[in-house]
């Protein structure tokens, strides 16, 4: 079964609670990092970081994150190693997130993507896999500076 990591800041718990219903439905586990999680006072950047750090350990696949634009949350993910997110607020942004990119993480943002557009986004994002081909050398490339920026090396060393 699918386990599926979810969080959201104030801004975007309306829709959070919307997505995380309809993934239940499909008989997904959903685990929330959310803020509104009892006891959980944290802000957007400490859920965005937490959750992604759990794909990074490999707790969770995949993850989606909510806040007020999809801006914020995808900038703290993209900061832990070996994540990829990706802001989506259209069915192509969502389907190539995975395809070309292999993103674990999609942000989603409340104020600039309707709910019913949002599940749309969802369903397309988790029925995505990532197709290597003609992306798999880029996310490669993508992966090498990755490791090279949380590294000692330069781009002209090696380890």
């Amino acid at each position: 079964m699918l386990k599926i990591a979810i969080g959201a800041d104030d801004a975007a718990t309306g829709l959070k609670n919307q997505v995380k219903e309809h993934l239940q439905q499909q008989g997904i586990e959903v685990v929330d990092f959310s803020h509104d999680v009892a006891g959980n006072d944290q802000i957007y950047p400490d859920i965005a970081f937490n959750l992604a750090s759990a794909i990074r350990e490999g707790t969770f696949e995949r993850g989606l994150l909510f806040c007020g634009t999809g801006i914020g949350m995808a900038i703290v993910a993209n900061k832990v190693p070996g994540v990829r997110a990706a802001q989506c607020h259209d069915a192509y942004s969502a389907e190539r997130a995975r395809k070309s990119n292999n993103a674990q993480i999609m942000t989603l943002g409340a104020r600039v993507v309707g709910s019913e557009l949002a599940l749309m986004l969802v369903d397309i994002w988790l029925a995505s896999e990532f197709e290597a081909g003609r992306s798999g050398p880029k996310v490669a490339r993508i992966d090498y500076y990755d490791q090279l920026a949380h590294s000692t090396a330069t781009p002209d060393t090696e380890e």
